[in-house]
């Protein structure tokens, strides 16, 4: 293993390792989040929220929607294209409203509604054999196809590592065993947290 990618897993294992950001700063994204969707269902302006600095700060974020435990909706942003809080908005309401494989949520639906917000560290290039499930999120990429994997997702699948990497292939378009060849892969830790956790 090269030093660059040796530093590159021990970077992805501190960021996993800690949580950098605060409970009120939670509850402030998770309070954006709903607030950014209801504003969308009920066709009015959204109520204007003022970040901190460090919500300001550009990072990749996923947001995902669940109604009475059902999946109604996952979408966001890989690479750190927008302030933290903006990227926050535009994802809940893109979940809610344009994932292709859920109709649009409905009004009534956010009375039961968990909202999930998974905030990414920055891509580090990573070898098959330093992937670690639970810990780690995957993109894997060749030429124009890309697959994206939170790190929750093999651990709710009961995957391990080779059939998490397999998958993210598919995810991508390609062959499952296409992580074997010239691919690119990534890795990235996520701090996951949800309107539905205690202390959070």
């Amino acid at each position: 293993m090269s030093r660059q990618s040796e530093e590159s897993t021990q970077s992805l294992t501190q960021a996993g390792a800690q949580s950098e950001y605060s409970s009120e700063e939670r509850t402030f994204l998770l309070h954006l989040a709903r607030e950014s969707i209801l504003s969308l269902l009920e066709r009015r302006e959204m109520s204007l929220l003022t970040p901190s600095e460090h919500l300001s700060e550009a990072r990749g974020v996923f947001t995902t929607l669940y109604s009475k435990g059902i999946l109604r909706g996952c979408v966001g942003y890989p690479a750190a294209m927008l302030p933290l809080h903006r990227a926050v908005a535009e994802t809940s309401r893109a979940a809610a409203s344009e994932d292709p494989r859920f109709y649009p949520l409905r009004l009534e639906e956010t009375q039961h509604l968990k909202i999930s917000l998974s905030v990414l560290s920055h891509l580090q290039p990573i070898t098959p054999e330093q992937v670690e499930v639970g810990r780690h999120g995957l993109v894997i990429s060749q030429g124009a196809r890309r697959g994206l994997l939170l790190p929750q997702v093999p651990v709710e699948h009961g995957w391990d590592r080779l059939l998490f990497l397999e998958q993210t292939c598919l995810k991508a378009g390609l062959p499952p065993d296409a992580w074997r060849t010239a691919v690119r892969i990534e890795a990235f830790t996520a701090e996951s947290f949800s309107n539905e956790d205690r202390g959070s």
